[in-house]
C-alpha cells in the first residue's frame, strides 16, 4: 500500500528537510543546504533504490502493480515513450528538497544536475521488481537512462514504442491477433499451418519476405533500424545515437551472415535489443572478447555452424535449448551481466552432455581416454616422487634421470596391471636395483665374472620394460650409449666392501619400493596452460595404446599423415581479422581476436564447435566432442549418416593446426566478422576526401556510423 510504504521518496525528502531545519536557522542557509543536498543525493539515489529493490527481491517481496504518477501538465507521450518530465519512478529530486524550477512557474522541478528523477529505481530504469530474484540480480552492465531501458524492454518483448497501458507497459492487442502481431514485430512469421518450419520466412522491414536459405540475405527484421527514431529520441546524447547506429550496422551483417544457419540467426535476432542495452551501458562490450553478452551471441552462432542437420535429434535439441535460453534472456533482467553468465553456463553444460552422449554411443572413447590420462598422471606423479627419493643415492646423473623419468613408468605400468605387491611388479623393481649395482666398481675377478653372467638377462629385462612403455628409440639409444661405457669402467675400479655394497643395495631397494599413487590421490588439475597440464600433454604425446584401444577411440597416428603433402588453399576463405579490423574509434582498443588458424588454434578449440580436418587428402567437417580433463586427448566426430570418432593427442592436434590441416569453420567469431564487414562496407561507401560540389547531404546516420567505425589517424 502506497501510504504505508516507508521507502517512498517523499518520506526521505521530508526527513532531509527536517534535518536541514534542525541544523540551520537562517532561510538562506537552509536554501543553500537544500539545493546542495538535493544535487548530491540525486547522484546517489539511482544506485540506492537499485540496492533497495535488489534487497526486497532477495527477500521475496513482489510488487502489487505499477502506476504512472505525474505532476499536472508535465506528462506527455512521445514516440519513444514518456517524456523527461514523467515521474513514474520514485527518485529523489529537488522537488523533495524544496527547490523550485523558475522555468515552470514555481512548480517543483524533477531535474537536477542533468539527471532525471525518473531513474530512481536503478540503472535498468524499471519501476518494478520485474521477474523476481535469481540470476538477473547483481551488477548491471553500466548505466542506461530509465526511459531508454523501458523502451528497449518493450521492444524486446515485441511491443511497439506506443503500445503502453496506463502503467507504462505494453500489452498485446486483444483477441487472437495480438500474438501474431507481436511475432511479426519481432521479425518472423507465425506458425505455418501446413506443418513447415514456423520460421520459414522472415518478415522484412518493408513488409516483404526474404528466403531464409538465401545466402547474404537477412532472415529477420533489424528492429533497431525499424525503431531507430524512437530509440534516438529516448537517447540522452550523441554517443548513444552513434552506438544505436553501430549496433544496427552490426546486426545488418549478423542477420545476413552466410555462415550462420537461418535457424540460429533467427534466435540471435531476438537478442538485438539486449545487445543494444549492453552496448549502450558497457564500453567493454566492444573491446573484451570475454564479455558474457559477446560470448553468448558468438557461441550460439558457432554451435549452429557445427550442426549438419537441424532435422536430426541433436539439431532439434540444440535449437530448442537455444530458443529456451534466448527467451529467458528476453523475458529476464537482461541488463544484469549475471544473467548472461548463467545462460552461458547452462548452454555449455548442455553441449557437453550432448557431446558426451554422442561419444559414448560411438564406443565410449571418452572413458578409454580418461583411463589412459589417469594412468599417465599416476606415472607422472610417481616419476616426480621417485626423482626426489633418488637424489641422495651415489649414482651417475644420467642413471638417476633414467630411473626417475623412464623406468618409473615401467614400475607404475606393472603396478597398475599386477598390483603394487605383485610378482611382476617386484621383478621390475629388482631390475632397477640391478641396474644401479651394475655400474658400481668391481675389483675382484669373482665380481667381474658374476656381472658378466648377469648382464645378458639384465639387458633383456631392460629392453622388455622399455618396449612395454613404448620408449622412443632415441631415448633408448642415448641411455645405452652412456650405460655401456659405464659398465666397462666399473670393471677397472676398486670394489666396494661387503658392508658398503649391502648398505647401498638396501638403500636402493628402499627407494624403488616407493608406493605408486592411485588416481584418487592426485590433486585436481589447474587451468589449461598451467605447468602441470603442459607436462601432462608432453607425456601423453608418447602414450602407448593397445590395438583394441586405438580402434575404440579412432586414434590417429602421426605416421599415418603425409606431412610432406602440400595443403590446398581455400580460395573462398575470408581474410584473417586483426584487432585493427574491429577497432571502433572512441571506444577502448579491442583485445586480440582468438585464432582460427595456425598452431595456436590448438589451445582454443571448444567442445561443440565445427572444424575442417584433412587426414587422407580429403577435407572433412568434424565436431569437437570431448576434451580430456588435462587437455591431453581430443575426440572429434564426423560423418553425415555413419558417425565415427577421430581421437588424437595434444601434440598431434598442434601439428595438424600448425600444418594447416585443421582449421575452424569460421574465419572469426560472429561479432568480430560482423564488425570487420561493416567497416569494410563503410570504407567502400565512403567517398575520397576531396572537395565535392554542393549536392544532397549524406544521411546523418551514415555520417555517424562511418565516423564511428573509421580508424583514428
Amino acid at each position: 500500500d502506497h501510504d504505508r510504504n516507508p521507502l517512498r521518496a517523499e518520506v526521505v525528502g521530508q526527513a532531509m528537510i527536517r534535518a536541514i531545519e534542525a541544523v540551520a536557522d537562517q532561510p538562506d542557509s537552509r536554501k543553500v543546504l537544500a539545493t546542495e543536498i538535493g544535487r548530491s543525493l540525486a547522484h546517489a539515489m539511482r544506485q540506492t533504490y537499485s540496492d533497495i529493490v535488489a534487497d526486497l527481491r532477495h527477500a521475496g517481496v513482489r510488487p502489487v502493480g505499477m502506476a504512472v504518477r505525474s505532476a499536472p501538465g508535465r506528462l506527455h507521450s512521445t514516440q519513444g515513450g514518456l517524456a523527461q518530465g514523467d515521474s513514474r519512478n520514485a527518485g529523489l529530486g529537488d522537488s523533495q528538497m524544496g527547490a523550485h524550477d523558475p522555468g515552470h512557474g514555481g512548480r517543483p522541478s524533477m531535474r537536477h544536475s542533468g539527471h532525471s528523477a525518473r531513474s530512481g529505481f536503478g540503472a535498468s530504469g524499471r519501476a518494478g521488481l520485474g521477474h523476481g530474484a535469481g540470476p538477473g540480480a547483481g551488477a548491471t552492465m553500466g548505466r542506461v537512462d530509465g526511459e531508454m531501458m523501458a523502451l528497449i524492454r518493450r521492444l524486446a518483448q515485441g511491443q511497439g514504442p506506443s503500445d503502453m497501458d496506463e502503467s507504462g507497459w505494453g500489452q498485446p492487442q486483444g483477441g487472437g491477433g495480438g500474438q501474431v502481431a507481436n511475432d511479426r514485430h519481432r521479425g518472423w512469421e507465425p506458425h505455418a499451418p501446413d506443418g513447415h518450419d514456423e520460421h520459414a520466412h522472415a518478415h522484412a522491414q518493408d513488409g516483404s519476405h526474404w528466403d531464409a536459405g538465401a545466402a547474404g540475405q537477412p532472415v529477420a527484421t533489424n528492429l533497431i533500424h525499424v525503431h531507430r527514431e524512437a530509440l534516438r529520441q529516448a537517447a540522452t546524447g550523441a554517443l548513444d545515437h552513434m552506438l544505436i547506429d553501430v549496433v544496427a550496422g552490426l546486426f545488418d551483417q549478423i542477420l545476413s551472415d552466410a555462415k550462420v544457419p537461418p535457424q540460429m540467426a533467427r534466435q540471435i535476432a531476438r537478442l538485438q535489443l539486449p545487445v543494444l542495452r549492453a552496448a549502450l551501458g558497457d564500453n567493454s562490450f566492444f573491446s573484451s572478447r570475454r564479455h558474457p553478452v559477446r560470448r553468448f551471441v558468438n557461441r550460439i552462432a558457432s554451435l549452429g555452424t557445427a550442426v549438419d542437420d537441424f532435422d536430426g535429434a541433436q539439431g532439434r535439441a540444440l535449437l530448442q535449448q537455444v530458443a529456451t535460453l534466448v527467451q529467458e534472456v528476453v523475458d529476464g533482467e537482461f541488463d544484469q551481466i549475471g544473467l548472461y553468465e548463467q545462460k552461458l553456463e547452462l548452454l555449455e553444460r548442455f553441449i557437453a552432455e550432448q557431446a558426451q552422449a554422442e561419444v559414448r554411443a560411438l564406443g565410449e572413447a571418452d572413458t578409454v581416454l580418461a583411463r589412459k590420462e589417469d594412468q599417465l598422471r599416476v606415472r607422472q606423479r610417481y616419476a616426480q616422487d621417485l626423482g626426489v627419493a633418488l637424489q641422495g643415492l651415489p649414482v651417475p646423473d644420467y642413471l638417476r634421470s633414467f630411473l626417475a623419468d623412464t623406468w618409473s613408468q615401467a614400475i607404475a605400468s606393472m603396478a597398475a596391471e599386477d598390483g603394487a605387491d605383485g610378482e611382476r611388479t617386484q621383478r621390475v623393481r629388482d631390475v632397477g636395483r640391478a641396474l644401479v649395482m651394475s655400474v658400481q666398481p668391481k675389483g675382484t675377478s669373482a665380481e667381474r665374472q658374476q656381472f658378466l653372467r648377469q648382464l645378458p638377462q639384465l639387458m633383456k629385462d631392460l629392453n622388455a620394460g622399455l618396449d612395454r612403455i613404448g620408449c622412443a628409440d632415441a631415448t633408448r639409444q642415448a641411455f645405452f650409449a652412456q650405460l655401456l661405457p659405464a659398465h666397462a669402467e666399473s670393471l677397472k675400479g676398486q670394489s666396494l666392501s661387503t658392508l658398503e655394497h649391502n648398505l647401498l643395495a638396501r638403500r636402493v631397494d628402499g627407494v624403488l619400493a616407493l608406493p605408486v599413487p592411485s588416481a584418487a590421490d592426485l590433486p585436481a588439475l589447474g587451468p589449461a596452460g598451467a605447468p602441470a597440464v603442459a607436462a601432462l600433454q608432453a607425456v601423453a604425446a608418447n602414450a602407448v595404446f593397445t590395438a583394441a584401444e586405438a580402434r575404440a577411440v579412432g586414434l590417429v597416428d602421426e605416421t599415418a599423415v603425409d606431412w610432406s603433402r602440400a595443403v590446398d588453399i581455400d580460395l573462398g576463405a575470408e581474410p584473417e581479422i586483426t584487432p585493427a579490423d574491429i577497432e571502433i574509434a572512441g571506444l577502448p582498443t579491442p583485445e586480440a581476436v582468438e585464432p582460427m588458424r595456425g598452431q595456436s588454434l590448438a589451445d582454443h578449440v571448444q567442445i561443440g564447435f565445427g572444424y575442417e580436418m584433412q587426414l587422407q587428402g580429403e577435407w572433412e567437417k568434424v565436431r569437437l566432442a570431448h576434451v580430456s580433463t588435462g587437455r591431453s586427448f581430443f575426440v572429434f566426430t564426423h560423418g553425415a549418416k555413419q558417425r565415427e570418432t577421430v581421437s588424437m593427442t595434444y601434440r598431434m592436434l598442434a601439428k595438424l593446426c600448425a600444418a594447416g590441416r585443421l582449421r575452424a569453420m569460421e574465419s572469426a567469431y560472429l561479432l568480430e566478422r560482423a564488425t570487420a564487414r561493416a567497416r569494410r562496407q563503410l570504407k567502400e561507401m565512403t567517398p575520397p576526401a576531396v572537395a565535392a560540389p554542393a549536392g544532397p547531404a549524406e544521411p546523418a546516420s551514415r555520417r555517424l556510423l562511418g565516423g564511428f567505425f573509421s580508424r583514428r589517424n
